[in-house]
């Protein structure tokens, strides 16, 4: 099992590190990483490494990523998703496909977008997401964000808001709370990430990922030697 990367599917409502705690106590093994964080309200595909799969991590993070997103239309939130404060609202009666699929299209490429204030960029040193917490006005640094490809899986509207499943493939540091706001813009609405799954990271899927509170966790088509 050592020097191994594990697939894990990380339920909602936990951390990323709260798999590796979960992973550890189950496996007996502390030596232990990940190659990229999941917010706790996001789901999905994480790779991690155990023992010396450690090694293999820093390769693992620059691959291209999938992921299904809902957007919420109408609301825009201190952190770019449903735990944040709403700082402005807009009712939403009536949203076209065609204008949605338009504002979608204009994000694939390069985009230069901002890093959510609630992020763990650090400045001086400091996780963004520590200053923001503590009342600190937060200087976002803009990143450029690569967008393969951006495409509406479905689009509901009720209660005066508006709900967008959207399918992104994405570069290796790309916010999607960034791209949920930059895709309200572009449509004219406050927007804010309410869901979100990520599905794939380079060649390995979320099918092929083992759930975390499946124990005991053994070899299996989740395990690979990379």
């Amino acid at each position: 099992m050592e020097g191994e990367i594990l697939l894990i599917d990380k339920p909602k409502g936990i951390t990323s590190f709260d798999v590796i705690r979960r992973l550890r106590r189950a496996l007996g093994i502390r030596k232990m990483g990940h190659a990229g964080t999941l917010d706790p309200l996001a789901s999905g595909l994480m790779l991690i490494g155990v023992g010396t799969g450690t090694k293999k991590l820093a390769g693992l993070i620059k691959l291209p990523k999938t992921y299904e997103a809902e957007i919420l239309l109408g609301e825009r939130r201190s952190t770019g998703d449903l735990e944040g404060e709403i700082l402005e609202t807009t009712a939403v009666t009536e949203l076209s496909e065609e204008a949605v699929r338009a504002a979608l299209h204009s994000l694939e490429g390069a985009q230069e977008l901002p890093v959510p204030a609630y992020s763990a960029i650090k400045q001086g040193g400091v996780p963004l997401y520590k200053k923001a917490r503590r009342g600190e006005v937060v200087e976002t640094p803009v990143r450029v964000m690569e967008v393969t490809r951006a495409a509406l899986l479905s689009l509901e509207v009720r209660d005066a808001r508006a709900y967008l499943r959207v399918l992104f493939d994405v570069g290796s540091g790309t916010y999607i709370r960034s791209l949920a706001e930059a895709l309200g813009e572009r449509i004219g609405y406050p927007a804010t990430l309410s869901e979100l799954r990520r599905t794939r990271i380079g060649e390995y899927t979320v099918e092929d990922a083992q759930n975390i509170g499946t124990y005991p966790l053994t070899p299996s088509s989740s395990w690979y030697r990379i």
